[in-house]
């Protein structure tokens, strides 16, 4: 609590407020990681980058400016050049001192050590820039950064110098005062030209020294915390006083929501004056408006601009927007907090000051609180906004406040639009009827929105009704009732299963005392009597969600209302990642296939082609026998062949580990499989697979370290290979987030596999079916591999079974792995490594060996499984 005592001494004056600071007011950090920081040093990365890609592709243009440069330099007088570089030699040294000295005595040494730490991190950074263009970097960028020298030799790449001051002089804040920034760039500038016009440098130099000080300042300061800035509750009370009230106390109010998802909402007080009513007041800065800067800013970038508002917005924008927004609602009638003043804190703060409202928060009301008529003033308040086409844009619990009579108030108008169009106002709609659905239950969220803004209106809101135009806040609600509902659902499954196999139990142990031995007919209605109940348990244990509920609620009053939803998303996560590795893939492949003579390829031994081919085509037989394994049901084997050749067409349009389970899955449930079941089956051939493509590897890993010794000892590397694995495992399960974070993922996945399994192995032939398929499908892929390999070797480089067995498994799980379908670019990057180093075959061996059986096992079959996925689709197989 923040509080101030005013007293009255004798004849009447008014001494200035003394004031005092408890420890009820939450503390401030010292130091805040600042979003702008970061996206600094992310620009200054890309930059970097650029000027890089530029010294090694534009070398004309290079060395044109080069000899622009050189040309201009000519004319200057030398006397000059030399005075210049003398006083900017010494100057870029005494200006970052001075300032230090003046920084000191104002004891702000904390800042200086921030610029000292930035300073040395940005020499190191040079060294290693110099190093790598001294050794390693391609000629072009080498000639684009250094200039020869008279003696023989280059000059720096980098100014081992120059970076460190640029650095300093950024984490330290000079650039916020203008005297010392434009003296200290002053001379920068005066330094970097008198190296220019010397020879001692090149344009893209000074511009890369630049870019790597300003970038290793920017991340230090993002990794070190920069200095908290914000106003206290003693510059709260001061402002106060500047805009006429006479404040006492000023409480910080609690339960402030995350910021994340509320946008820059502020802190908020409760301030008692002397005399008058208390104010709400609510105090936004700039920390506290960077808070979930990316989230808005990734919003923005996926959702059509029609639906989101902008990222990134100042101070005075946002101060103007919530008080236009604050008497706008006020003016249309709705009960919204009246604003009575505002005010700037310095710089970097601004506060709005409100009526006082008391009162308590939908999300804190019990639910025999709320009440129908309650619920109904709710929309009241929201048909007020939306008379005026104002939108309030986050209507969740925490923003609908009802005070001591019962009257509905909406707060949190920060975020909201004026002149809003008719999108925006129906996903209002839609977010308060998720809003109270979550409280009253889907019936009667409905009945209160249909009394209250008719039928029609809300019925036009179901294309809206998606968790993507939903807040935040809403989102995780109905996340996390969709995972209690599906472990009720398992819960009932498992359950009924339990009871079915006990009564089984008892019918056999009945049947064994009176001596008589089940018939086959008997057992058929057994697995039919109990497939039945787990149908009626999960039909019984099955519940809709929330969203679901209120749509049936609308159609049941307008039946012929717009389901379809609305396209809200520009572009999905996972197909902007699937993009930019798939660029990054093709870049990959087609410089494999540049790099790869056409000789090689017309040289190719067509008969190891063949047996590639003849290998790859008996992958599929060997897939469907790794899958029907695990089905006790009855499946027609040759159809399921068919599916697996349909799966070559699924692993190009989605990843490699979803796909295929995707497929399976749904041709199972075709094939008369029950939903649960056949989920479990599949999950039970995954894990069982997962299993088996781990002891293969180590397996074959232990056999490759020691078929080059004498003894049957690995070698070191599998050995490290081992423990690093053994670690990693340990970490995952001895950090809570991540274990749960696995454990959550697993069981998911892996929902009813145990009771399955029991089924099958009960049925020894089904897996040994299984347990064949899946070896001989590992098989058959090592044996396309080598042939492969063989067809472009022609017996000169030849590897052992043993190490093309780990090559494949590694590359194939990190493809398994990787987010591009088929796991293009990562398969093969990882296959034609694991070649060149595990292998020891040259690298015109590997690149073609490799790309042959890419060929043959993902880019051939994608027409022969276009035509087997489109022929059991007609079929309704799929």
């Amino acid at each position: 609590m923040v509080m101030g005592q005013d007293t009255q001494p004798p004849g009447g004056a008014q001494p200035e407020l003394p004031e005092r600071v408890s420890g009820d007011e939450p503390l401030l950090a010292a130091r805040v990681h600042r979003p702008s920081d970061l996206m600094r040093l992310l620009v200054g990365l890309l930059a970097i980058g650029l000027v890089i890609a530029i010294a090694a592709f534009a070398h004309g243009t290079t060395s044109g400016l080069e000899e622009d440069i050189n040309k201009g330099a000519v004319g200057a007088p030398d006397v000059f050049v030399k005075i210049a570089g003398l006083v900017s030699s010494i100057a870029v040294l005494l200006v970052p001192v001075a300032f230090a000295i003046e920084r000191l005595i104002k004891r702000d040494g904390l800042r200086i050590a921030d610029g000292v730490l930035a300073a040395v991190l940005a020499h190191g950074v040079t060294l290693a820039t110099d190093l790598w263009v001294a050794q390693a970097a391609p000629g072009t960028i080498q000639d684009a950064l250094t200039q020869p020298q008279s003696g023989g030799g280059l000059t720096d790449p980098v100014h081992n110098y120059l970076a460190p001051v640029i650095a300093y002089m950024t984490a330290v804040g000079m650039a916020r005062r203008p005297r010392w920034r434009v003296s200290l760039w002053v001379v920068l500038l005066l330094d970097a030209f008198t190296m220019l016009v010397a020879g001692y440098t090149t344009a893209l130099s000074i511009i890369l020294t630049v870019l790597i000080g300003w970038t290793v300042a920017y991340g230090t300061l993002y990794a070190v915390g920069s200095p908290n800035v914000r106003p206290t509750g003693q510059n709260l009370l001061a402002g106060l006083r500047r805009v006429g009230f006479r404040p006492v106390t000023a409480l910080r109010a609690e339960g402030v929501p995350d910021a994340a998802d509320s946008g820059d909402r502020g802190r908020r007080y409760i301030v008692t004056l002397e005399d008058g009513p208390p104010l709400d007041v609510t105090v936004v800065d700039r920390e506290q408006q960077a808070h979930g800067f990316f989230y808005r800013a990734w919003r923005r970038i996926t959702l059509r601009t029609i639906t989101t508002r902008r990222s990134i917005v100042s101070l005075r924008q946002a101060l103007e927007q919530e008080a236009l927004l604050a008497y706008a609602a006020i003016a249309a009638g709705a009960n919204a907090p009246k604003l009575i003043a505002t005010s700037e804190l310095g710089p970097d703060a601004v506060m709005l000051v409100y009526e006082h409202v008391g009162g308590r928060s939908l999300d804190s009301l019990d639910d025999a609180e709320i009440t129908d008529d309650l619920v109904r003033s709710a929309w009241r308040q929201v048909r007020a906004l939306q008379s005026r086409r104002i939108a309030h844009r986050r209507l969740a619990g925490d923003a609908i406040l009802v005070d001591r009579s019962g009257k509905v108030i909406l707060t949190d108008l920060r975020g909201g639009e004026i002149a809003a169009g008719d999108l925006v106002l129906r996903m209002d709609i839609a977010q308060l009827l998720t809003t109270l659905g979550l409280r009253v239950g889907a019936e009667r969220a409905v009945a209160a929105a249909v009394e209250v803004l008719g039928p029609d209106t809300v019925a036009d809101c179901l294309p809206l009704l998606q968790p993507i135009a939903l807040s935040r806040s809403t989102r995780a609600t109905l996340r996390k009732l969709a995972r209690e509902r599906s472990a009720r659902e398992r819960e009932a499954v498992l359950a009924a299963s339990e009871a079915a196999k006990h009564e089984r139990e008892r019918a056999k142990a009945a049947a064994h005392e009176g001596v008589r031995t089940e018939t086959k007919a008997e057992k058929k209605a057994d697995k039919k009597a109990e497939k039945r109940a787990l149908d009626t348990a999960l039909d019984e244990a099955r519940e809709e969600d929330l969203l679901a509920q209120i749509r049936q609620q609308v159609l049941l009053i307008r039946p012929q209302a717009p389901v379809e939803p609305v396209r809200l998303e520009r572009i999905k996560p996972r197909t902007l990642v699937s993009l930019i590795a798939g660029a990054v893939a093709a870049y990959f492949l087609l410089s494999q296939i540049a790099r790869t003579p056409l000789s090689t390829i017309s040289e190719a031994d067509w008969r190891w082609v063949a047996a590639a081919v003849l290998f790859s085509a008996v992958s599929y037989v060997a897939a469907a026998m790794s899958l029907l394994g695990f089905v006790p049901e009855r499946v027609g084997f040759w159809r399921t062949v068919v599916a697996q050749v349909a799966g070559s067409f699924v692993k190009i349009v989605a990843p490699a580990a979803v796909g295929g389970v995707a497929l399976n899955t749904r041709f199972l449930q075709r094939a008369g499989v029950r939903p649960g079941l056949a989920v479990a089956s599949v999950g039970a051939s995954q894990l069982f697979g997962l299993g088996a493509h781990i002891l293969l590897l180590l397996s074959f890993g232990y056999l490759t370290g020691t078929e080059k010794s004498q003894s049957f000892t690995p070698s070191r590397t599998v050995i490290a290979g081992l423990l690093t694995v053994a670690v990693l495992v340990l970490v995952v399960t001895a950090i809570p987030f991540m274990r749960k974070f696995v454990s959550t993922r697993l069981r998911s996945l892996f929902a009813g596999v145990v009771p399955r399994m029991l089924d099958v192995l009960q049925r020894p032939m089904k897996l040994a079916t299984g347990i064949g398929g899946m070896l001989l499908l590992t098989i058959v892929f090592v044996l396309c591999l080598d042939a492969s390999i063989r067809a472009f070797s022609h017996g000169n480089q030849t590897i052992s079974y043993a190490t093309v067995a780990v090559v494949f498994l590694a590359g194939n799980a990190l493809g398994s792995a990787a987010p591009t379908p088929g796991g293009v670019g990562a398969v093969e990057g990882a296959l034609t490594f694991g070649l060149v180093t595990v292998g020891g075959l040259p690298l015109e061996v590997a690149t073609p060996a490799v790309l042959l059986y890419r060929l043959l096992t993902l880019w051939i079959p994608v027409l022969p499984g276009w035509l087997c996925f489109n022929w059991l689709t007609r079929r309704e197989a799929l």
